[in-house]
């Protein structure tokens, strides 16, 4: 593996299974060191395509996304690594088909408990085709002021905090992600700060090993010195001894081997790594601390005193004149994401939304304050539920089922009516629900079912200014406005609509006072005189007797009960009920197969 460097300022990855904080954090670090593009040129989500949105400083980018590896690969040719996020089930089989891939380089496995032997495959065919695996277990690596791999060195406070912006002298490599952070911050206390990092993950049988990247550190001319840290279990580090012996090293090295505490247990113990276990007394901490002090690398007495070891070392380089601590540099501030600076109290920004009726940020949702779960359990209805979304409100149970008997009565009408009409000729058409009850809804208006809201506005205004049924009727003539709730095509005098007559029975039955519907009623008599049509009709119905619901129920004040009208509840009680009917029509033409409807030629004038 020896070769040099793996990445540089230029260095761009291929991200696999999006994960929104790893790569955030990746292009956080970019803006940090002065990069000029994003390290992250695509991401690859299995079954997704298109683009997501991230920063990249203070701008906000499109980064894509893609499908497939291979799609991937292709569409961004110089991204050579490959950054896998997928679980251990997956990880194996998607590292494959990247190193297979001709444009990647580097793939690094964030995932632990790959199976060891698609470990042994990944390692073998990444070594035949002198491609660099670190991981599995790993959290990546790092080179100061040029890229990172997802979370490696965690926040950017904790990179500022050890001097990750810009390059260092140091190289470094561990087996542990999270004791990386620690040695990064040790190292930029007593060095000049890191060149590159890497943690090579803590399975058993690791991608690549600690001499793979200590060899290659010994290529790179701005790295001075090498830190190394092991762990008992493995005997990885034996190869990092061999290649002192060999004198294939020729910078300074100061190692430690972690786990010296396991002697004092009577049995084997394992530690967080599934590679941290010592199998004999040459796997031990003591043995290969020992193995590396005789092979010539600089190893302390305790883990307290390698701080002080990688100072002493570091500061004797800068003595022999053969490294010159690097120059300090201030990094930009990187702009803090609104979410959390409003968490933190240091900004306020306006909400874009107000939503008084419900809240679903609890245990369970609310309507109108009442959790759902107490809606179910007193056994409340339909209109129970209008009552609290609508109203905000909880209403007298009389005036809820007043709510489900509108419902019911005017769900559907028939296929006749144009609403029916319009919704059975588009689902024949072959179009779907939303399709079809849309294009019967639009239909809804003055002309048909929206009259209620009207009827009930003019029947209000008429009876509270006292005009007598002569001189509404009379006064809406001379304004060339038909009375709204008023009049139907086929019911007359002789042939009421029951609809009608099963509302005024409830609510004469139930309402403490019926004022408005009365005075529809009165109304309706005047109109039957001038014609047998000019009943009293459902709509009229509905938008009296909710005047009279509003104004008896003691709930509302006279402006609610104005606002109300002119907002246009009422008509919205015909738009839900009549979404059933028509939700029904769609459902009986595409049961029934319908074909595409065609008006007859016989059912048109054609004229000129």
């Amino acid at each position: 593996m020896a070769t040099g460097q793996l990445f540089s300022k230029t260095t761009q990855a291929l991200f696999y299974n999006f994960k929104q904080l790893p790569i955030q954090r990746m292009l956080d670090f970019d803006f940090l060191c002065g990069r000029e593009t994003p390290s992250v040129a695509g991401i690859i989500n299995p079954g997704s395509e298109g683009f997501q949105k991230l920063f990249f400083g203070q701008e906000e980018i499109a980064i894509p996304v893609h499908s497939a590896i291979e799609a991937a690969c292709a569409a961004h040719p110089t991204a050579d690594v490959f950054i896998n996020f997928a679980s251990y089930r997956s990880a194996a089989a998607s590292s494959m088909a990247a190193l297979k891939q001709p444009t990647v380089r580097v793939v690094a496995i964030i995932a632990e408990g790959v199976p060891e032997s698609d470990t042994k495959q990944l390692i073998a065919y990444a070594r035949a085709n002198n491609k660099v695996v670190i991981g599995p277990a790993t959290v990546g690596g790092i080179q100061a002021g040029a890229f990172k791999i997802g979370d490696t060195a965690g926040t950017i406070d904790n990179i500022i905090q050890c001097k990750l912006y810009r390059p260092g002298s140091v190289g470094f490599v561990s087996k542990s992600g999270g004791m990386s952070n620690e040695l990064y911050n040790s190292i930029a206390r007593v060095t000049d700060g890191i060149y590159e990092g890497i943690a090579i993950g803590g399975d058993v049988f690791p991608g690549s090993t600690l001499s793979d990247h200590v060899l290659r550190f010994n290529n790179i001319p701005q790295i001075k010195m090498m830190v190394v840290l092991g762990e008992l279990g493995g005997r990885d580090e034996y190869s990092l001894v061999e290649a002192l012996k060999q004198g294939k090293i020729n910078k300074p090295v100061v190692a430690w081997v972690s786990g010296t505490c396991a002697r004092l247990f009577k049995s084997e113990v394992q530690f967080g790594h599934a590679g941290a276990k010592s199998g004999g007394e040459l796997e031990s901490a003591q043995a290969k601390n020992e193995a590396l002090r005789d092979a010539g690398a600089v190893v302390p007495t305790s883990y307290e005193a390698f701080e002080g070891a990688i100072k002493e070392t570091f500061d004797k380089l800068v003595e022999e004149g053969k490294t010159t601590p690097v120059k300090e540099i201030t990094p930009p501030q990187i702009p803090e994401d609104l979410n959390s600076a409003i968490k933190s109290g240091k900004v306020r920004a306006p909400t874009h939304i107000i939503s008084t009726i419900s809240d679903d940020r609890g245990e369970e949702p609310t309507y109108a304050g009442v959790p759902m779960s107490s809606i179910v359990e007193q056994g409340l209805g339909v209109g129970d539920v209008i009552s609290l979304l609508w109203f905000k409100r909880s209403l007298p149970r009389y005036c809820t089922r007043f709510i489900e008997i509108c419902i019911m009565l005017c769900a559907d009408h028939g296929p006749c009516v144009s609403g029916a009409h319009n919704t059975i000729v588009t689902a024949r058409a072959g179009k779907d629900l939303v399709s079809s009850l849309v294009s019967g809804l639009l239909t809804i208006g003055p002309r048909f079912g929206g009259a209620i809201d009207d009827a009930a506005r003019y029947f209000k205004d008429a009876y509270d200014r006292g005009l007598t049924p002569y001189e509404f009727v009379e006064s809406m003539k001379k304004k060339g406005i038909r009375v709204p709730g008023i009049g139907h095509r086929i019911k007359r005098g002789d042939n009421r609509d029951k609809r009608v007559e099963l509302l005024q029975e409830f609510s004469r039955a139930n309402f403490p006072s019926v004022k408005y519907m009365e005075y529809a009623v009165e109304v309706e008599t005047y109109t039957l005189s001038k014609s047998n049509n000019l009943v009293l009709n459902v709509d009229g119905a509905i938008g009296s007797l909710f005047l009279d619901l509003l104004a008896g129920s003691g709930m509302f004040t006279k402006q609610e009960i104005d606002e109300i009208v002119g907002i246009g509840y009422l008509n919205g009680l015909f738009v839900l009920a009549r979404s059933i009917g028509l939700i029904g029509h769609t459902f009986d033409q595409k049961r029934l197969k319908q074909p595409l409807y065609r008006h007859p030629w016989e059912d048109v004038l054609y004229t000129k």
